[in-house]
């Protein structure tokens, strides 16, 4: 009963692992005000993804090395978190993030016209960041606005009520 059935052997080539991120000695003082408002570091996560995606654009493998070195965690657990939250981004994005609401009050109300109308719009498709690096378009999860539905956030701001001509109106704003 105690045999092993399967032995794991440790990998015959070293394995590469990104150099971390450097940060600004501004930015790093900013981490460590995070890191003193939680008893637990792993407790800064997010509020650590926000910063370093906001210094280099998008939560990268630098970046996720930096943080699992600064919250002394495995790399997994820094890419476990970033993958659930649509709002933290491993790859580059727009400068406007388009995120459509897809959820039950948004789809009823017409959620599909508008992401159709964004896509035909920018000539991009969902998952998709336009040529000029200015749009990326993404349907999320419901963003909480169900009264006011359809919806889109862009970046963190939130638009609703939304009608093919109020979106040409907002894009047309971001031109």
């Amino acid at each position: 009963m105690g045999e092993v059935l399967v032995k794991v052997q440790p990998p015959n080539h070293p394995v590469q692992m990104p150099a971390p991120a450097h940060f600004s000695a501004e930015v790093e003082a900013e981490i460590d005000r995070h890191l003193a408002k939680y008893p637990v570091k792993r407790s800064a996560i997010l509020p650590l993804m926000f910063v370093v995606q906001r210094e280099r654009g998008y939560l990268d493998a630098p970046g996720v090395q930096y943080l699992a070195n600064r919250l002394q965690l495995r790399v997994t657990d820094i890419w476990e978190v970033a993958t659930f939250y649509s709002m933290i981004h491993t790859k580059a994005i727009g400068r406007y993030h388009i995120q459509v609401c897809k959820t039950l009050s948004c789809k009823l109300l017409g959620a599909d016209k508008i992401t159709a109308h964004c896509s035909q719009k920018l000539g991009i498709r969902v998952g998709e960041t336009a040529a000029d690096g200015k749009f990326s378009l993404s349907e999320v999860e419901c963003l909480g606005s169900c009264g006011t539905a359809p919806m889109f956030q862009i970046n963190f701001d939130y638009h609703e009520n939304l009608t093919t001509e109020k979106v040409d109106r907002i894009l047309e704003s971001l031109s």
